[in-house]
């Protein structure tokens, strides 16, 4: 088996091989770990390094694992990526920004704990832009994060380091966290899976566990790796008054869609879809389809006020937090912040309640009603693909003649309004460019079941990144 092969070998399967002593977990992280220092002048996904620690720890998996011990975990030396927003006690957690250069953490948050308490093997930090405040991956602290796929372009924000290292090869499974689409939006631009969990599903601590829009959730390369990494994050920690008292066990299966009704909708009535993302949308929903659900397009006529106010309500909370930060340390944040900041500050706090009473308004109008009738709805994550790496509203691109900021090509701020609905992002295919496309999956409140087999469904009908075909140029060079 090829090192690239090792790199992009499920965690899944992984596991299985650890448990007949066919593959050691020390064997899969060196791999990682090289494929790593291959793209990180490149793609540079990464933020603090673990690297010896990590071979340390494998070892101690590849001991139990030979023993044969009860102790083992359910993920035991399976190769974790963490976002650089999560905190992990003793080791720093800057938010990509130099003001937290020297930011020594306390304690862990909890799902990240759960993981590492599952066994997982913490090797290295993911790239973030300053605050998580981006759709691209960019800022003074770690730089530019590029998408494997196409250097120069963006693997999205702000998991976007999560999402590039785990598309490139480079991690088995990764966090992430999402308050506007920070997960759903990179894993479609890289062509991986991202879980939006419902609020309260995922514990937080601090700021995000009070933010009802914000979640942490799984970033993997296959639906069934990203039920693994759930099933482990899950359940109520005491630190979250929001968290749950029982934990959600998701169980997948090959079935078929028979009997299920999905809605979809391509541009919510009010994006402009470019023609790569049409084309791979509707070769998606003619997959669903074929897995046996019945899709119907249905009219949206409530979104695009809608958007502003979510976007509204997240500028508010942004720039209550950022405020005096920017004043006392200005002079070495990253040159988008104190723009983003006086953005935020435009807004009023009555866009806040705004925000709130129509989000409740439209789900009595329209999304109650809908999700009455069909088990899930389905939209592009993204309108279009190639944004360039560095193009924070600086650079505009062109949709169907129109020109159009980063922050206008993306479908999945909306559902963090609905915090209650699952989301999961999975690849759709590639447009023109090479770039990938993707769909989200949106599910009725709290029924992450129907979302995962939905997905797992359409992965059986469309796999992606199991063969070397179908992976990034620049990640397929070991050998």
């Amino acid at each position: 088996m090829s090192v690239d092969d090792l790199c992009y070998m499920s965690a899944h399967e992984a596991l299985k091989r650890f448990r007949d002593l066919s593959l050691s977990p020390l064997e899969l992280v060196e791999a990682i770990i090289e494929k790593a220092d291959l793209i990180a002048d490149t793609v540079n996904p990464f933020a603090d390094r673990y690297f010896e620690e990590a071979i340390d720890r494998a070892k101690k998996s590849e001991a139990l694992y030979a023993q044969r011990t009860a102790d083992i975990g359910p993920i035991e030396g399976v190769p974790l990526a963490v976002k650089d927003l999560c905190e992990i006690a003793g080791k720093r957690t800057t938010a990509g920004s130099l003001i937290n250069a020297q930011n020594i953490c306390e304690q862990t948050s909890p799902h990240v704990q759960r993981l590492m308490d599952a066994g997982a093997n913490v090797f290295a930090r993911t790239t973030i832009p300053e605050f998580a405040w981006l759709f691209t991956t960019q800022s003074r602290m770690w730089g530019v994060t590029h998408n494997p796929w196409k250097i120069g372009i963006s693997p999205g924000g702000s998991s976007g380091g999560s999402a590039a290292a785990l598309s490139a090869g480079a991690a088995t499974i990764a966090t992430g966290s999402d308050s506007t689409g920070s997960i759903r939006q990179p894993a479609s631009q890289c062509g991986v899976v991202g879980y939006q969990p419902p609020h309260g599903r995922i514990p937080n601590i601090g700021t995000s566990s009070f933010n009802g829009y914000a979640k942490s959730g799984p970033m993997t390369r296959t639906v069934e790796d990203c039920a693994i990494m759930a099933n482990v994050m899950s359940g109520q920690d005491y630190r979250d008054h929001n968290s749950f008292i029982e934990p959600v066990l998701i169980k997948l299966s090959n079935q078929n869609l028979a009997g299920m009704k999905i809605a979809f909708s391509m541009d919510l009535g009010c994006y402009e879809i470019s023609e790569d993302v049409r084309r791979e949308t509707n070769e998606a929903l003619r997959a669903l389809r074929h897995a046996g659900a019945k899709v119907d397009e249905v009219p949206v006529t409530w979104a695009g006020g809608l958007i502003d106010l979510a976007l509204g309500n997240q500028e508010v909370l942004f720039a209550a937090f950022l405020n005096e930060n920017v004043k006392k340390h200005g002079d070495i944040v990253s040159n988008y912040v104190p723009q983003l900041v006086e953005t935020a500050n435009s807004y009023s706090t009555g866009v806040y309640h705004q925000s709130l009473l129509a989000a409740g308004q439209v789900w009595l109008e329209h999304l109650g009603p809908l999700f009455q009738k069909y088990d899930a709805f389905i939209t592009p994550t993204t309108t279009y693909t190639d944004i360039p790496a560095t193009g924070w509203q600086k650079d505009t691109v062109n949709v169907n003649g129109k020109e159009y900021t980063d922050t206008d090509t993306t479908l999945a701020v909306l559902w963090n309004m609905f915090n209650k609905c699952p989301v999961m992002a999975i690849p759709s295919g590639r447009a023109s460019s090479g770039v990938p496309t993707g769909i989200q999956v949106i599910g009725r409140p709290y029924d992450d079941q129907t979302v995962f087999r939905i997905a797992k469904a359409f992965e059986n009908e469309k796999p992606w990144l199991d063969c070397a075909e179908r992976r990034p140029v620049l990640a397929s060079k070991l050998s």
